[in-house]
Order: C-alpha cells, then structure tokens, then sequence
C-alpha cells in the first residue's frame, strides 16, 4: 500500500467514525426535561463530587417535585445551593452527602440532608454495598472522534458509580477541561448525554494572613527538596504553597488539586522528577480553584486524574518515598485526638481524605503527616457573645468527632510552633501541646489537665 491509498483509507475510516459518532449522539442527545421524567420514586440518584456535580440537573430537579417522593440524592462537596434543598421539597427529596458544603450544613437544619460517614478513599465502595444507584448523573467533556468524552475535574467515586448504575445521564460541556488519567467513559457506556453551557465552578483563593504565613514557614521548613506533598484546602495550606517557592523538585500526590499547586508548577518548584510512584506525573482524584487552574488542566499529559479508590488509599500514598501530607484541624485535645470534621456534635464538612493521607503519609518511607490549626478562634459564648476561645483543648467539645486518632498522628502545629507527638506518652503529650497553645491559656490549660485526672504533677 503507497502512502496515497493509506491516507485515503484513514480519511475514509475517520468519516465512518464520524457518522456512526454522530448517529450514536442524536441517539442519546436528550433535554433536561426529557431526562428528569426518567426520575421515579423511592430512587436513588447520585451526582459528581465537586465541579463534577450535574449543575443543571439539579437545579431543575424540583420542578418534578409534585411527581415524585422519597428521591434520594447522594453528593460530595456541593458547589450549589439548588432549589430542592429547600424545606418545602422535604416530601419529594432527600440528601445524603459525602462531604458536607456550606448549602448542605442549611439544608440539614431543615431535617432533609444527612451526612454519610466515610473515609473518602472508600466513599465509592461502601456507598455501593449500601445502595445500587438507579441514576448517575454528572459532567463530561464532549465525546472526541473516537467516542471517549473525560469526567474532567473528578474520579473520586465517578466511574465506580458510572459502573454500576442502572442508568447514567451526563451533562456534556465544552468549557470544561479535558484531562487525562482514569476518566475515559465511552458514549457507548452511558444512556443519555444533555449538552449543557455552564462554567465549571470555581473556588476562590484565601489569602493568607500573618498567622497562616507562621504556620506555612514552620510546616515549609519540614518539608525538603524531592518531597512529595499532599495539601488540604484554605487559608493555611495556601499559605504552606506560599512558603514552599523556594524548594525544588517536589512532587504531588493528593486528593485535591488546588490553585496553590499551579503557582508552584508554574515556579518550577513542583518538577516530579523524584517521585517515587508516577514521576513526574501530578496525581491527584478531583480539582477545585480557579479558572486558570482548569485551564491548565486541560489537555494537559502531565496531569493524572485518577480513581479516589486508588489515590488516596493509605497503601499507594505510602509508596510515595518522602511523603508529606498536610491537612487542617478544627481543635485537638490534650492527647493528640484531632477533630477536623464538626464543631461539637454539628457536622460542619467531613472526614475527606485526612485519615487516608495522614496514615498513608507516615506508612512510606520518611514519610511525614502534619496537622496544622489556629492556636485560638472567636466563639459565641451561652450570652452570644464573641470570645477568644483556645483550639489546643484538654477535651474535645461534646459530641466532637474524633477525624484522626491520637493513635495516628505524627505533627501539630501552631502559629507558636510545631511539636512531634510520634511515639510519646500522654503527659509528655500534654506538656507539648500546651507549648503551642496560645500563651494566655497555658496555665488553665495545665490545670484543667490536672483536673480532669490526665496529668498528674
């Protein structure tokens, strides 16, 4: 065969994927209207996690609300606020979240949202032994000439859903990146696609302040050349990617991927070239930031979008060699018991993938697990008034929920310093952590221990 037959039959083999494509579209192409009739009652929906999550699906959903009850719907981190969450469609719809948002903490107080437990490494899985999805519905960059359309922005429990549901309905939108990894769904694979027009949701970058930039210099300074890092989401790990500038050759593997990662990408700090499991890849199960962050995901081969199951289990983060993961709490106890997920017994967002990252962190080979906290915050008192509190607390409030054990936790740090409660007992465990607390209650911390029967002098 000359190279004249070979380019005519490749033009006329692409043709033919062209038409059967476009057949296969027409097909499945539907409106949102066409696909919220395919909505029954007592069904189980389940929608992406974050940017993933099928914007305008869920926004139209309670206009079927008078022909439906007991719809569940299962998210994660919800960037919207859709009209069903409201009290009134408390008949028709329930939802059942993964990680609580700020829209999920208002429609719990209504008594139609619930948290599900969960180490989010296993969120999938153990949905899927609770429930078989009768609907998955989520985003999906535009099928390319060979059919294969990316989740883009998400795999945390995306494709383990897409399997195993009875029906799979994705939003198509072109202005969402295409990424590369573990998010290839083939349009032969789903039932149904809506073309859609929507920005991806972005998530606006904190500024760090003085005290965010004490505890990024000290966590900076534990982190070395060639580390591999994991980084949390707010003020303190933006700050923490604001005082790595200066490293070289880092590598990233983590759940989510933020805008602070790129700066130091586009610094020359993050290179990969020393990783140990995907070299010069950044790994990581979903993104959340800003445009320019999706802009440069998008087409991007460097970038690894891979299944949560595998991401973030303990066991792969700890073939990291010189693993670092870093995460932020809400307060921890005088014993080491942190709490990152709920302000006394009210959930406030979830467990994510701390417990996954921190043990994977600390199982690999100089592997190091840091978190980092405020030493203070102001706290409505009985009177409703606004006071100092300290996070550093000798009990955890009532009905606090323990996100890492004492068992598993390796460093602490504060705006005052960073301790070491590895392999320590509990006094010594005490003295260190009063050590980091804010000077003004080191003394009430020291007696309330006393008290309380923990340290005895």
């Amino acid at each position: 065969m000359n190279n004249n037959e070979a380019a005519h039959n490749k033009t006329t083999n692409n043709k033919t994927i062209g038409k059967t494509l476009s057949k296969t579209l027409s097909r499945k192409s539907i409106s949102v209207t066409e696909a919220l009739k395919l909505v029954k009652n007592d069904q189980h929906i389940v929608t992406g996690l974050g940017a993933g999550e099928a914007k305008l699906f869920m926004e139209s959903l309670h206009t079927i609300a008078d022909d439906v009850v007991n719809v569940t719907v299962t998210n994660c981190l919800s960037p919207y606020h859709p009209t069903f969450y409201d009290k009134k469609y408390k008949k028709s719809f329930n939802i059942d979240s993964l990680f609580f948002s700020p829209s999920m903490r208002k429609a719990h107080k209504h008594g139609n949202a619930e948290f599900v437990p969960n180490h989010l490494h296993l969120a999938g899985t153990d949905r899927l032994k609770h429930i078989t999805p009768d609907i998955y519905v989520g985003v999906a960059t535009p099928p390319d000439k060979h059919g294969f359309m990316s989740l883009s922005l998400s795999n945390t429990y995306e494709k383990q859903m897409i399997a195993k549901a009875k029906l799979v309905i994705l939003e198509v939108n072109a202005n969402y990146p295409r990424t590369f990894g573990d998010v290839e769904v083939h349009i032969d694979d789903i039932d149904y696609m809506i073309e859609v027009d929507y920005d991806a949701p972005v998530l606006a970058d904190i500024e760090p302040n003085d005290k965010d930039l004490k505890i990024g210099e000290l966590i900076a300074e534990q982190i070395q050349d060639g580390d591999t890092i994991q980084l949390g989401i707010g003020g303190i790990p933006n700050a923490v990617a604001v005082c790595l500038r200066d490293k070289k050759d880092l590598g990233v593997h983590t759940e989510m991927l933020t805008s602070g990662m790129l700066d130091l990408i586009e610094q020359g700090v993050i290179s990969g070239k020393k990783k140990s499991l995907h070299p010069e890849k950044v790994v990581f199960s979903f993104a959340l930031g800003s445009k320019k962050l999706y802009d440069y995901l998008d087409d991007n081969p460097s970038i690894l979008v891979l299944n949560g199951a595998y991401v973030i289990d303990p066991y792969v983060i700890s073939q990291n060699d010189n693993m670092v993961s870093i995460n932020t709490a809400i307060e921890v106890d005088l014993t080491g018991q942190v709490c990152s997920e709920s302000i006394g017994q009210v959930q406030f967002s979830g467990s994510g993938g701390q417990t996954d990252t921190a043990v994977g962190a600390q199982m690999a080979k100089n592997g190091r697990s840091i978190i980092a906290l405020y030493s203070t915050a102001m706290v409505k008192n009985d009177q409703g008034e606004r006071v100092e509190t300290s996070k550093i607390v000798t009990t955890l409030k009532r009905g606090a929920i323990v996100t890492l054990s004492r068992n598993s936790i390796d460093m602490i740090a504060t705006e005052y310093g960073m301790v070491s409660l590895k392999g320590t007992n509990v006094k010594e465990r005490i003295e260190r952590l009063i050590s980091i607390a804010h000077p003004k209650f080191r003394e009430a911390l020291r007696q309330e221990a006393i008290d309380f029967g923990i340290l005895v002098e």
